[in-house]
């Protein structure tokens, strides 16, 4: 895989961790691999983070990638794509991976203007330390072999799930948007914690590595979240009397809820009509 080349399309954030992370585990070299940005003041900002080369020219840096990742806010990404196409940037028919939120596969094929190779992936932060969540689909031009080729690109810095599109703005609501309702969440145990007595740093160990160790049983285990909840819910203890209070506050459609209106927001975000 070290020979593929790849442009960065939008060196933000997460721009910046695929880069790196891909860097990381040998998947492109140094020399294979370039980024964009908008405007040239920020150029010499990113090049100081990243081990790439990093310019504004971005149908310069697609002649040269055989993989190219859309990284930018989700209002430009389909421009992005009719400009490289008016400019002849996709004539050698590089594998497009937009990871532009809410942005049909559609909108990004009709954008091109010509038969494409297209993988929407949705991938959420915590691919920063290499513990994210990435769920990849396929547009009607990607082979299975494209599919390989994403996996391997996000493997490095997630867990991967491939899914039929129509669950795509479903998945930004739950895993995209999810790492900011579970820092909610930790926020609030923390908080417990220091209205008990706990110094807020060891407060918000704790209730990290709960929430940490938590998730990992239920990934590593395969059981059903509501059986682990069982193992900790001993009759007449402290766990069941503490989990009646926290149904009284409506906490679980509370969570639902709050996926359902992210993964409706998520609809709109590329300007499409939902």
């Amino acid at each position: 895989m070290s020979s593929i080349t790849v442009a960065v399309l939008g060196t933000g954030t997460m721009g910046r961790a695929l880069g790196m992370g891909m860097l990381r585990a040998g998947v492109v070299t140094a020399e294979g691999i370039s980024g964009t940005v908008k405007h040239a003041r920020e150029a010499d900002e990113v090049r100081s983070l990243v081990d790439f080369a990093v310019d504004t020219d971005n149908a310069a840096a697609v002649r040269r990638a055989s993989v190219v990742l859309i990284c930018t806010k989700p209002h430009g990404a389909a421009q992005v794509l009719s400009d490289l196409a008016d400019e002849g940037a996709l004539e050698h028919d590089p594998l497009i991976i937009s990871i532009a939120a809410g942005v049909s596969i559609a909108a990004l094929e009709h954008a091109a203007g010509c038969p494409v190779r297209v993988i929407r992936a949705m991938p959420n932060t915590p691919c920063l330390i290499g513990e994210g969540m990435v769920v990849l689909s396929a547009g009607s031009k990607a082979s299975e072999g494209d599919l390989d080729v994403a996996e391997t690109i996000f493997t490095p810095l997630a867990r991967v799930l491939r899914l039929d599109e129509e669950h795509m703005n479903t998945v930004t609501g739950l895993s995209g948007s999810g790492p900011a309702f579970v820092y909610v969440i930790i926020e609030a145990l923390a908080e417990g914690g220091v209205m008990m007595g706990l110094p807020r740093k060891v407060a918000t160990e704790l209730a990290a590595q709960t929430v940490k160790g938590a998730a990992r049983m239920v990934l590593d285990t395969g059981r059903h979240p509501a059986s682990l909840k069982d193992d900790v819910t001993t009759p007449a203890g402290c766990t069941i009397s503490a989990l009646l209070s926290l149904e009284d506050g409506r906490l679980r459609s509370v969570l639902a809820r709050g996926v359902q209106e992210a993964a409706r927001s998520a609809a709109g975000l590329g300007g499409e009509k939902s």
